[in-house]
C-alpha cells in the first residue's frame, strides 16, 4: 500500500501555434487555451493504477492560480481523491522555488498524518522546458529518484520504475519514498467521463499559501526557432500534370514500370 501524490501544472495547449509573453519569459496560452501536459497524464494515470482497489490515496497538487483548479479537477475526474492548490501567480516561480513548495506541502501533510510515499511529476515541463522539478524536490526531501519512467509499479516496499535507455528498457528499484519523474508512452491516460466530472466537482481542494517567497526562473528569456522552410513544385494543372505524377510516384517506390 502506498499514498501516491501527482505534481501537475496548467500549461497552454501546445497543439496549436506556440506563441510568446510580451517579455518573452513564458508561453502565451491566452488564445490556445491550457490543459495538462502528456507526462502528467501518464503520471496521473500510474497514480489511480498503483491505488486501485485501496491500495492508497491518489491526491494531485498544483501551484498557480484560482484558474488551475480546472487541472486538478480533471485528475479527480479520473481517479485522483483529493486535490492541493498553492495558491500563487505561477509566473513568478522558478524551479527551486516550485520545489521547495511542493515539499513544504509534503512536511505539512505529514505532520497532519497523511504520508506521501510515492511523488509523481512529469519529466519536464510542457511550456517552459525545465527539466529541474522533480530532481531538487528529491534533494528537499532526501528522497531517492528516478527520471524520465514510462512504467511506475509499488511492489512491497520499494517502486520500480521502467524507461527506455540507449541500451533498450531499463528498470529501477528504490525503496520509498520516492520521486519519480514520467514520461508519456508507458500508459494509456484515461479521459473523465460525465459521471466522473460531477463526482470531482463535489471534492473539495485544499488550498494554501506559499511557504516563502520565490526567487524567480532567473530566466534571460526564452525564443522561438525559426519556421522550417518548405519548397513547393508545381507539377502542372490537369490531364497535363499526370505524367510528372507518374514519375514523382515511380520515385517514391510507388509504381513501377
Amino acid at each position: 500500500m502506498a499514498n501516491v501524490l501527482v505534481c501537475v501544472k496548467r500549461v497552454p495547449d501546445s497543439s496549436s501555434e506556440v506563441v510568446l509573453t510580451e517579455d518573452a519569459q513564458g508561453v502565451d496560452g491566452r488564445f490556445a487555451g491550457f490543459t495538462m501536459s502528456p507526462h502528467e497524464e501518464c503520471a496521473v494515470e500510474l497514480a489511480v493504477q498503483i491505488t486501485a482497489g485501496g491500495a492508497g490515496e491518489a491526491a494531485v497538487l498544483t501551484l498557480g492560480d484560482a484558474d488551475a483548479v480546472e487541472q486538478l479537477r480533471n485528475a479527480l475526474a479520473v481517479g485522483a481523491t483529493a486535490a492541493t492548490l498553492v495558491q500563487a501567480e505561477p509566473s513568478t516561480f522558478g524551479p527551486a522555488d516550485v520545489a521547495r513548495e511542493i515539499a513544504a506541502v509534503v512536511r505539512a501533510h505529514e505532520a497532519e498524518g497523511t504520508a506521501h510515499d510515492l511523488i509523481l511529476l512529469g519529466n519536464d515541463a510542457a511550456d517552459s522546458g525545465d527539466f529541474q522539478v522533480g530532481i531538487r524536490l528529491a534533494y528537499e526531501l532526501g528522497r531517492p529518484v528516478v527520471n524520465g519512467a514510462r512504467v511506475v509499479t509499488v511492489e512491497g516496499s520499494e517502486v520500480v520504475a521502467r524507461g527506455e535507455g540507449p541500451e533498450g528498457t531499463e528498470t529501477y528499484r528504490v525503496p520509498l519514498p520516492a520521486v519519480v519523474t514520467v514520461r508519456e508512452g508507458g500508459v494509456e491516460p484515461r479521459y473523465p467521463s460525465v459521471p466522473g466530472r460531477m463526482k470531482a466537482k463535489k471534492v473539495a481542494v485544499e488550498e494554501r499559501t506559499p511557504a516563502a517567497e520565490p526567487t524567480g526562473a532567473k530566466r534571460v528569456k526564452m525564443s522561438l526557432p525559426p519556421p522550417v522552410p518548405s519548397n513547393v513544385q508545381i507539377l502542372g494543372e490537369g490531364a497535363a500534370a499526370a505524367p510528372a505524377v507518374v514519375d514523382i510516384l515511380e520515385e517514391l517506390g510507388v509504381l513501377s514500370r
